[in-house]
């Protein structure tokens, strides 16, 4: 029988094939991005407050962690705005390859979020990763918007996850998800009826739609974030983070599978894309080893 760690490996393995499969339901998804944000946001906050109410987990947060859950919420759903914008104007692999950077505008801004020097192989890889994208945009210059959207998002989603790397610390998660998920439709709520974006035509969305749109929400945002964190009780964040920057790969051979030719592309570009993936995965190992010569020290080591 399968021992725990394994078992949690492979549905570390299920969980990043999960947010792989989430770029090919936006794809899939007819509605344009903003109201496909709000509908997954709205359906996947209800769906985690029911996880909360069954768990008895209390809602209570301070004012302080309250305003910055806030914020928090607004970023995440600018960030998945513009994910889902640059896959509609370009397609999943152009999105999910520049995307791979976020992790290192995260390793860019970390010395000023945290207040420490920069170390000199950042600047290194962040010139590979710019000869990454050069590649990318000099072979798909029909693309240009959709690569700089997901320039955007990645930029977004760094911010993001420095922001909860802090609150993780102090609240519950599912608690955080919820609170930043609700904050995301509110404030996407706000601007949607500012522009009168709530008509009829708004709430009338294909059966097949629904059905996207619930997956969306369900497995691939309430679900997997919740496993996520129980994951991760059991296996080495040097682990985890190997496994994360799996995504675009899974994402990138799902829809070829799924959407066709659509998403074929260059050499060069896979080239391009494959430079950018390494330079995040060679951020990652690095980083990582650091880390584990502070924490370890000769104690167990999940």
């Amino acid at each position: 029988m399968p021992s725990a760690k394994f078992r949690n490996y492979l549905h570390l393995h299920f969980i990043v094939f999960i947010w792989g499969f989430t770029a090919v339901l936006g794809k899939l998804i007819s509605i344009e991005a903003l109201p496909l944000v709000w509908y997954r946001m709205g359906m996947a906050s209800l769906i985690i407050l029911v996880y909360i109410l069954i768990r008895y987990k209390s809602l209570r947060v301070t004012p302080k962690i309250l305003s910055t859950l806030l914020i928090a919420g607004i970023v995440v759903a600018l960030h998945w705005v513009t994910f889902f914008m640059a896959i509609k104007i370009s397609n999943v692999s152009v999105a999910l390859a520049t995307m791979s950077t976020g992790a290192l505008f995260t390793a860019l801004i970390e010395p000023f979020w945290y207040g420490r020097k920069m170390v000199g192989y950042e600047l290194v890889f962040g010139v590979a990763v710019i000869l990454g994208l050069a590649i990318m945009f000099n072979l798909e210059a029909d693309y240009t918007a959709g690569i700089l959207l997901a320039l955007l998002s990645a930029l977004l989603a760094s911010i993001f996850s420095l922001i909860n790397g802090k609150l993780i610390q102090k609240e519950n998660p599912a608690v955080i998800s919820f609170y930043e998920l609700g904050s995301g439709v509110l404030f996407l709520s706000l601007y949607l009826w500012m522009d009168q974006g709530f008509d009829q035509e708004f709430f009338q969305l294909s059966l097949i739609d629904w059905f996207y749109i619930f997956i969306l929400a369900s497995v691939c945002t309430a679900y997997a974030f919740i496993v996520s964190v129980k994951v991760m009780k059991y296996i080495a964040p040097y682990t985890v983070m190997l496994t994360n920057n799996l995504e675009p790969v899974y994402a990138i051979v799902l829809a070829f599978i799924i959407l066709g030719d659509s998403e074929k592309m260059s050499p060069l570009f896979y080239l391009g894309a494959l430079l950018i993936l390494t330079t995040v995965i060679a951020n990652g190992i690095l980083k990582n080893r650091k880390k584990l010569k502070k924490t370890t020290n000769g104690l167990p080591f999940h």
